[in-house]
């Protein structure tokens, strides 16, 4: 029916769809391979290459290859530039796009629609930018997915879609998710036909190229040892891309062997050195420790929320192989971990979550149209007996099962906030800036929350606002550790109000974790106009650019 779902990862990307027996597939590219590296080689001003080609011009052409892109999505002010163009995060990351589009289309498939997953503690600008770059795409984004609830999909899709009724306990997971660049740690609830996330926590600048950073810094320093009169590879923008590839060929080798050996040849001298997994463990101690405590503060944010046990841990994302992860898990919560599809898992409950939103999508526009249901309504407001019958309809036009189409109806998921928002006030106490927490992390989603502020004098036509976001672990009211989402004005207050006139701005937060922002005059009855800017969002000329930027650039191979 339509709707891919994309894992638009740090290091490595997949594209998904439900095939014709109603199961999810990946989808390779070309030669057949189930991922895209996400590298992208800027050769000339009109030219991008995608993929492994990217990644291994990365050495020969380091200044011109952008990777770990992923990692500054949300950061309104960062750019690479290459033959003296710019280019944002969510622009890069729309070129990756396009060659899974690409991919899947020499396939046969028809690509428009599509769930893109985005880390579970990324917040509203990273999402926003996520969606952005899917634009950029030329893509629907149908919804943004947080990766753990897509890597549980996947992984309880056998019961979700069963339609023969079972008495399968609920149980609690854990997603242990370190992926190329990020990490996120999620409690999920797994029931009959729902997915609940409890809590959530994470750092979206963690992940497994820390742990070929420290490795290639090991490899560098024994270099060194070995050849004193030679430059440092570290040194040179080439030598540190050959050196960062060799201690990741290296990572991946010792999570098969508890030894290996790394080539590394620079400034005309060659060294072959010796690394044991022993070696590589000391080396990231700190690293695995850091993902352990935000997995240990993941738990107790799900036990306040009432969880008395994890029942199983389920490891996603390509690092999560290494086994010490499976190894301090273990001696940490008691429980052995599961490694199950970790590349592959979260493209996959991506597209079942797509052909989720799009059976509903249908269904829905069949009743508006029938006149069963209003528009602008939900499914939750129609007759059931409607319901089956226009799931009976769907199933009918489109060859599927319609038990199927009634079981995806039935799948719920329900998430939380991954961040807590608030707004800057003054203090009562000192008369400071400080921000008031209006939502905590780990609140359930939807979120509609309302805040009353007066004017300060009469005929006061304008009301300055600042919305803000958590950054750190804890909610702080110092503005230093929080991050500016909203900074404006609601405009438009009418003339003729004393002061302490009353203007009610509603928050509202989705399912996909993206902030919207209305304000209402009270004694007026009026919605008043919110001027405002976000960091994730560019100039409409730069998104101009940009756009005819991304369609102009030609893909080619190398």
């Amino acid at each position: 029916m339509g709707v891919f779902g994309i894992d638009l990862g740090t290091t490595n990307s997949a594209i998904a769809a439900i095939d014709r027996d109603g199961r999810p597939e990946v989808i390779g590219d070309w030669k057949g391979a189930p991922t895209t590296p996400s590298v992208v080689l800027l050769p000339s001003a009109h030219d991008h290459v995608v993929g492994e080609g990217a990644r291994r011009q990365a050495r020969l052409d380091p200044d011109n290859v952008c990777a770990l892109v992923k990692r500054r999505m949300g950061d309104a002010d960062w750019r690479f530039v290459a033959h003296g163009r710019s280019w944002s995060a969510p622009a890069i990351s729309a070129l990756i796009l396009k060659s899974l589009v690409s991919n899947a289309e020499f396939a046969g498939e028809k690509v428009e629609r599509a769930v893109i997953t985005v880390p579970a503690y990324f917040g509203d600008e990273e999402r926003r930018t996520t969606i952005q770059a899917g634009t950029y795409a030329g893509l629907d984004v149908a919804g943004v997915l947080s990766e753990p609830i897509a890597a549980a999909l996947s992984y309880g899709f056998s019961r979700l879609t069963d339609t023969v009724a079972t008495a399968t306990p609920d149980e609690t997971v854990l997603v242990y998710d370190l992926g190329g660049g990020t990490f996120d740690a999620t409690v999920i609830e797994l029931a009959d036909r729902r997915i609940s996330v409890l809590a959530v926590d994470g750092d979206h600048q963690l992940g497994g190229a820390d742990w070929d950073e420290r490795l290639a810094l090991h490899l560098s320093r024994k270099f060194c040892e070995e050849h004193p009169d030679a430059e440092d590879p570290l040194d040179d923008s080439a030598g540190s891309q050959a050196l960062i590839m060799a201690a990741e060929r290296a990572k991946h080798e010792l999570s098969e062997s508890n030894s290996t050996s790394a080539i590394v040849s620079h400034d005309g001298v060659r060294s072959v050195l010796t690394v044991t997994r022993t070696e590589l463990e000391e080396l990231t101690a700190g690293l695995l420790a850091r993902t352990l405590d935000l997995t240990d503060s993941c738990v107790a944010g799900a036990r306040r929320r009432g969880v008395a046990q994890v029942d199983r841990v389920l490891l996603v994302g390509g690092s999560s192989r290494m086994p010490a992860v499976t190894r301090e898990i273990t001696a940490r919560l008691g429980i052995t971990p599961e490694l199950r599809d970790p590349d592959l898992a979260v493209a996959r409950g991506a597209a079942i979550y797509g052909e989720k939103l799009e059976i509903e999508r249908l269904v829905t526009a069949d009743l508006i149209t029938r006149g069963r249901l209003a528009p602008g309504a939900t499914l939750v407001d129609a007759a059931p007996a409607d319901v089956d019958e226009a799931a009976a309809r769907v199933a009918a036009a489109f060859a599927i099962p319609v038990a199927g189409v009634r079981r995806m109806l039935q799948i719920s998921v329900d998430t939380v906030v991954s961040r807590g928002f608030g707004v800057l006030a003054v203090s009562g106490r000192n008369g400071e800036l400080e921000v008031t927490w209006l939502v905590h992390r780990n609140q359930p989603l939807p979120i509609r929350v309302q805040r009353s502020f007066g004017t300060v004098r009469a005929d006061q036509r304008r009301i300055e606002l600042t919305v803000v976001e958590q950054l750190g672990q804890e909610a702080s009211p110092s503005p230093r550790d929080a991050k500016m989402l909203i900074e404006g004005a609601i405009e438009d207050i009418p003339p003729g109000h004393d002061e302490n006139s009353e203007v009610r701005v509603t928050f509202e937060m989705g399912f996909d974790g993206v902030l919207h922002v209305r304000a209402h005059h009270v004694e007026a009855d009026i919605p008043l106009t919110l001027t405002a800017k976000t960091g994730a969002t560019l100039s409409q000329s730069e998104v101009a650019r940009e756009l005819d930027q991304v369609h102009r650039s030609r893909r080619r191979a190398v």
